[in-house]
């Protein structure tokens, strides 16, 4: 198939993440190859331009302009990597450019501002697919020789990186501004200026070729000799501007494709929200039943992406914590009467000396409190439902606390989904004492930082640092207390209550008064049976999501492929 074949069947595969990327490599594979533009035999033959080439590099060398270099070895057969079309010619990379490295520099000498003897110097973090003039450093003019000030027509390079994906990553210099680029950098300089470059550099046969060459460790280096012994296949100039002038159509063409997925999913996500706000603005279960039909018919459409089926369960858990996901039964025993037995189990625990004495807390106004509640439930605080710590970190200096067999965890440990990964540090008995310990089932919250509000059921005892805070449920189903704690409402609650606008915290004393909406203890049973049995078509959905989306991975790989052969 080839690549008209794969934009008509554009719709099979257009659903995986990856479709327009990959055809954007398919484009660029095509053009190198020379399979994306017809070829003219009126064409003067690559043949004649590596004269003219060569004989350009000859009067360079004679007027000092760059430096001879040693001869390169011939291409074998082995090593070229498809036919060539006709016309078409193999070169070496030395034979078509020139490679000049980048300016060395102390710390000392740079600036983060231009001065009348410092120039701007371009690094890895410049090169994006074009050259962006972000974040400069300006070194002094006196450091940057003739040949590393950057002309129109070069080429910069990234030649060393931690990351092999961006080693060789390449873009053009259009720009007027005199600068130049640093010791990561180099300079591809072509002996006859083209736009053609621009392709090859960017196709996936280049990327392939620079990851192999590249070679390091820690950091990921590309020798410039690497660049000059590349095996180009080198199209007839003028078929080179039309492989240009195609390129750069088909790639606004993906520019739409990707404008397209862009549209249809702000406005899949504003359609998703309005019809799950639907659903939480119901005012009764009967309620909820009569929306819920009119949005299911929607849900084949909306439920095609796992953003979607993670706003869904979210809304499961809203709808949990509202009352409105089962019916209330009139004989169950209200909440009030639950808080008093928790309150008598908990002065019980005090009197025994199990836990610490706790503050009274007062009870939840009726303006902290986020949404009305059905009959025979009750806003709690946290601190009045149990037992509540903070976590606390060993000193690092105290060689006896730690390398025991209680379990140490951080924020790292506790997973978005509301599971707890294993531990990656363990502290001894007595360094569990400068900590605090949760046991199987005392809800985990991270109290600190960007995942501030994430929370997981303890799966195992262990000791917490203090990033974390706990809580130890008293008669309450530590299921139904993880679901509370896990809606979006009571997560904003946490945030609105937090301090500090770069890394926001809230400390337990704020935490304990946060407020929480329980059900009479049989219907928080109800609630919970019912939550898991949603969520695990959550994840059902996400399975077959995820397997749906495999095929169509599967599917772009074979049309593409198909586009090679």
């Amino acid at each position: 198939m080839n690549l008209r074949g794969v934009l008509s069947n554009w719709e099979l595969f257009a659903g995986s993440p990856q479709a327009v990327p990959r055809l954007r490599e398919l484009i660029l594979q095509l053009a190198v190859q020379g399979k994306l533009v017809p070829q003219d035999p009126r064409d003067e033959p690559a043949s004649e331009l590596l004269k003219k080439i060569k004989a350009e590099k000859e009067r360079l060398v004679k007027e000092g302009k760059i430096k001879r270099d040693k001869p390169l070895a011939e291409i074998t057969e082995e090593e070229k990597p498809f036919e060539l079309p006709t016309g078409w010619e193999w070169a070496k990379g030395g034979d078509l450019f020139s490679v000049v490295r980048g300016v060395t520099y102390q710390k000392a000498d740079a600036k983060d501002a231009p001065t009348e003897d410092h120039l701007p110097i371009l690094r890895a973090n410049n090169i994006r697919g074009s050259v962006n003039l972000d974040d400069l450093v300006y070194v002094p003019a006196s450091l940057i020789s003739e040949d590393q000030l950057l002309r129109l027509g070069d080429y910069v390079v990234c030649l060393a990186s931690g990351s092999k994906s961006l080693v060789g990553k390449a873009a053009p210099f259009r720009g007027a501004l005199a600068c130049s680029f640093g010791a990561f950098c180099g300079v591809i300089r072509p002996i006859l200026k083209t736009d053609y470059f621009s392709v090859y550099l960017a196709s996936p046969l280049y990327r392939d070729l620079v990851s192999e060459a590249s070679a390091g460790i820690g950091i990921n280096n590309l020798k410039g000799t690497s660049l000059l012994d590349l095996d180009i296949a080198l199209p007839p100039l003028a078929e080179q501007s039309r492989i240009v002038t195609r390129v750069q159509e088909l790639m606004q063409l993906c520019d739409a494709l990707e404008a397209k997925v862009t549209l249809e999913a702000q406005q899949h996500e504003t359609l998703l929200r309005t019809l799950l706000a639907t659903l939480t603005q119901s005012a009764s279960s009967e309620d909820l039943a009569q929306n819920w039909q009119r949005v299911s018919d929607h849900f084949p459409l909306l439920l095609d992406r796992v953003e979607a089926i993670d706003a869904l369960e979210q809304t499961i858990l809203q709808l949990a914590v509202r009352g409105l996901l089962v019916p209330q039964n009139p004989s169950d025993e209200p909440a009030s009467q639950l808080l008093k037995k928790i309150r008598t189990e908990k002065d019980k625990l005090i009197q025994e000396g199990k836990i610490k004495r706790d503050k009274p807390l007062p009870a939840i106004a009726e303006d902290e409190q986020p949404f009305e509640l059905p009959t025979g439930w009750e806003w709690a605080s946290v601190g009045s439902v149990g037992v509540t710590q903070t976590g606390g970190t060993p000193a690092s200096s105290r060689a006896e606390y730690f390398d025991g067999n209680i379990p140490f965890i951080g924020p790292g440990q506790i997973a978005p989904n509301g599971s707890m990964l294993p531990a990656a540090k363990f502290i001894s008995q007595l360094g569990s004492l400068e900590s605090s310990v949760a046991e199987v089932d005392d809800i985990l919250m991270v109290c600190i930082g960007g995942s501030i509000g994430k929370c997981a059921k303890a799966a195992y005892v262990t000791a917490f640092n203090q990033q974390i805070n706990s809580i130890h449920p008293v008669f309450i189903p530590s299921e139904y207390l993880l679901c509370a704690m896990s809606s979006v409402d009571f997560v904003n609650l946490v945030i609105s209550a937090s301090t500090g606008s770069a890394t926001p915290i809230i400390n337990k004393g704020k935490w304990d008064m946060l407020p929480i909406p329980l059900s009479p203890l049989p219907e928080q049973h109800r609630i919970v049976t019912r939550v898991t049995e949603l969520r695990q078509l959550c994840a059902a959905l996400r399975a077959r999501l995820a397997q749906s989306s495999q095929i169509q991975a599967q599917l772009a790989q074979a049309l593409v492929q198909s586009s090679h052969d």
